[in-house]
């Protein structure tokens, strides 16, 4: 009996099936429009939207009226316990970072009704602090409270008429 129950525990002292304490602290910065600081045990994901008025070139030569949401994602350096490099000291983002960016990207824009701000671009911001596991659910989660906190700000001060959101979207792994 009890080897079975120390192959249900992880390293952490969690069962293998209890996820890790999960905690949100909504307006982490001061200046983007929405952020949090997502922590899932001990993994902390800085997450911060901007809108800027003005979408992409593409968007305009093929007609399209909406607005445009886009991610970035980035381990800093001090993440883990062997420094990560920097995505622009390699001149591009690594091939995980473009992954999860564009994970993150889909999942926001699937939730977004996107006709609803008109002009606007949203830039989503992910930046790993400490990386212990799961930074990509904390990044998509974490990203979801911030985008639903700028909208929440674009809805109070008239920039926007009716509410963007459909549905709301978290992730666990």
């Amino acid at each position: 009996m009890g080897d079975s129950q120390e192959s249900d525990m992880r390293i952490d002292n969690r069962n293998t099936d209890q996820l890790r304490e999960l905690q949100f602290i909504p307006g982490f910065q001061h200046s983007p429009a929405g952020s949090v600081l997502s922590c899932f045990g001990q993994t902390r994901v800085i997450c911060s939207v901007s809108v800027v008025e003005g979408v992409p070139r593409w968007m305009t030569s093929e007609g399209r009226n909406g607005g445009w949401l886009t991610a970035e994602y980035q381990m800093l350096p001090g993440s883990t316990a062997q420094r990560v490099s920097r995505d622009l000291g390699r001149g591009h983002a690594s091939g995980r970072s473009s992954e999860i960016q564009r994970l993150i990207g889909r999942s926001l824009r699937a939730v977004l009704d996107l006709d609803k701000i008109p002009g606007r671009t949203i830039f989503v911001d992910c930046d790993v602090l400490d990386a212990d596991g799961g930074t990509r659910c904390a990044a998509v989660s974490g990203a979801a409270v911030a985008l639903e906190l700028a909208l929440h700000r674009l809805f109070q001060d008239g920039l926007i008429g009716d509410w963007p959101l459909n549905a709301r979207v978290a992730a666990v792994s």
